[in-house]
C-alpha cells in the first residue's frame, strides 16, 4: 500500500511540477504573443508595418492628426512640425516630428505609438519611421524624425469604418531601458554613421 501512495504522490509531484513549468513558461512568452496579436489584429491601436506604398487610391479623403508627448523621464521636447494632413485612402503620406534633447547628456528615447480610434490600427500602415529603432540624441542636439504612413484603401470596404474620418497618430517618447548599451554601442561607432 506505501508503495502505491508513494507512486501516486510521485505522479501528482510531477504533474505539479510539469503545470508549475508550464505557467512560468506562457508568463514569459504572454508579452511576445501579446505583441504579435496586437500588430496583426490592429488591437488597441496598433499599427500596420508596411515594405512598400498601397497599389491603389481610393477617392476617399481622411484627416491625420498628429499627437506627441515625452515622458518625464526622458529629457526631449518632442512635437510634430504640422498638427494635421489630409490624404487619400491609399495615398503616402509624410509626417515630420521634431526631437531635442535637453540635457548635457547623451541619452535613448525609445517611442510607443497608437493609432485612434482604436478599430483604424489595422488599416494604418507605416512605410518607414523613427519608432522601428531606438533614437540617440546628443546634448543640444535636435533631429527630424519622418514617419511615412498610408491608410489601408481597404478601410473604404469596412461599414464599420464609415464614421471614420479623422485618425490620431500618436507617441511618446520615453527613456531606453537600455541606454547605457546602446550609448556604449554608439560611442563605438565611427563618425558619421547614424543609428
Amino acid at each position: 500500500m506505501n508503495d502505491k501512495i508513494r507512486r501516486r504522490n510521485r505522479l501528482f509531484g510531477i504533474a505539479l511540477f510539469g503545470l508549475v513549468a508550464g505557467m512560468v513558461g506562457l508568463a514569459f512568452a504572454s508579452a511576445p504573443l501579446y505583441s504579435l496579436f496586437c500588430r496583426v489584429t490592429g488591437f488597441g491601436g496598433t499599427t500596420q508595418r508596411a515594405e512598400a506604398a498601397a497599389t491603389r487610391i481610393v477617392d476617399r479623403t481622411i484627416t491625420i492628426r498628429f499627437n506627441a508627448d515625452v515622458n518625464n523621464a526622458l529629457p526631449w521636447n518632442f512635437q510634430p512640425e504640422l498638427r494635421e494632413v489630409k490624404v487619400k485612402l491609399g495615398e503616402t503620406g509624410l509626417a515630420n516630428y521634431r526631437a531635442e534633447n535637453r540635457s548635457a547628456k547623451p541619452t535613448v528615447g525609445t517611442a510607443v505609438y497608437n493609432v485612434t480610434p482604436d478599430k483604424a490600427g489595422i488599416y494604418f500602415n507605416k512605410i518607414q519611421c523613427f519608432c522601428f529603432n531606438e533614437q540617440v540624441l546628443e546634448p543640444g542636439q535636435q533631429v527630424d524624425m519622418p514617419v511615412a504612413f498610408f491608410v489601408d484603401p481597404a478601410l473604404a470596404d469596412d461599414p464599420n469604418m464609415e464614421d471614420v474620418g479623422t485618425i490620431t497618430l500618436s507617441y511618446t517618447f520615453f527613456r531606453a531601458n537600455d541606454e547605457k548599451q546602446v550609448l556604449a554601442q554608439h560611442a563605438a561607432k565611427p563618425q558619421g554613421t547614424t543609428n
